[in-house]
Formats: structure tokens, C-alpha cells, sequence
């Protein structure tokens, strides 16, 4: 993989439909979030080589990464009309901790983007813990 190829963002297409909108025709406000968490285990599994994504990093390989943050600007309507487009990328890597920033997007319009921040923690204990080494290099290559 190129260098610039890896620090490009993770491109994550939904295809909204009907049952994730509400009387006004727009997706209910709570489907955002979920398609951004889709896009985000859409780019675990790109950057893993899994299908799986935050299923196997948790049952393979015992790391989850569960949400601590979570912040969200709503631009636009999203509706079934077009594909979301959800770029994402990680923005920061702490010592225990990551950051990826999500922008949906339908027929190149902004509809909504924000920061979600995980904590790395040992799956079967629950425990907090530094990403696995392997995981650590693979998120650095990918930080614009």
C-alpha cells in the first residue's frame, strides 16, 4: 500500500432506505450515529484485512475498542434519494486511545460529520489497555 493510499479516507457507502426515516421523510436522527459506526467497523475491516471488523478484533483477537466520545454536527437531511458517502479516517492515537472523524455525505453534500473516540481495552477482562503493537503501526500509517 502506498503511503498516500494509507492516509486516504476509508469510503463507506449506505444505501438509506425507507425504514430508517421518519414521517418527515429524513432519517431518524438516532440512524447518524449508526451509519457513522458502520462506516468506522467498515474501516477496521478495510485496515485489518477482515470482514469482521470490530467482530473479529473482538472474538480473534480479544482488543475491543468501546466508545467513550461521541460528537455530532447535523448539516443536512439524509434521505433515501441518494448513497451516503461516509468518509472516515482516524484523527489521533493516545496511549490507550483512539479518535476517527466521519463525514456523511449524499451527492456531495454534507450531511453530517463528527469525532468518535474509542478506549483500547482487553476484551475478555474489560480492562483498559495500549493497542496491540501491529494495530498501533497500522492506525500511525493511516493518520493524515
Amino acid at each position: 500500500m502506498t503511503k498516500d493510499k494509507a492516509k486516504a479516507p476509508y469510503i463507506h457507502h449506505i444505501q438509506v432506505g425507507w425504514g430508517d426515516c421518519d414521517p418527515a421523510r429524513i432519517a431518524y436522527t438516532a440512524r447518524l450515529p449508526w451509519f457513522a459506526l458502520e462506516a468506522i467497523n467498515g474501516w477496521w475491516a478495510d485496515a485489518l484485512g477482515e470482514v469482521a471488523g470490530w467482530y473479529h478484533m473482538e472474538m480473534d483477537r480479544g482488543t475491543g475498542t468501546p466508545f467513550v466520545s461521541m460528537s455530532m454536527d447535523f448539516r443536512a437531511p439524509v434521505t433515501p434519494r441518494h448513497i451516503l458517502d461516509c468518509a472516515c479516517w482516524p484523527t489521533r492515537l493516545g496511549t490507550t486511545s483512539i479518535t476517527f472523524r466521519v463525514e456523511g455525505r449524499q451527492a456531495g453534500t454534507l450531511c453530517f460529520d463528527g469525532a468518535f473516540t474509542c478506549v483500547f481495552v482487553d476484551a475478555p477482562s474489560f480492562t483498559k489497555q495500549p493497542p496491540p503493537e501491529d494495530i498501533r503501526a497500522l492506525v500511525e500509517a493511516r493518520i493524515p
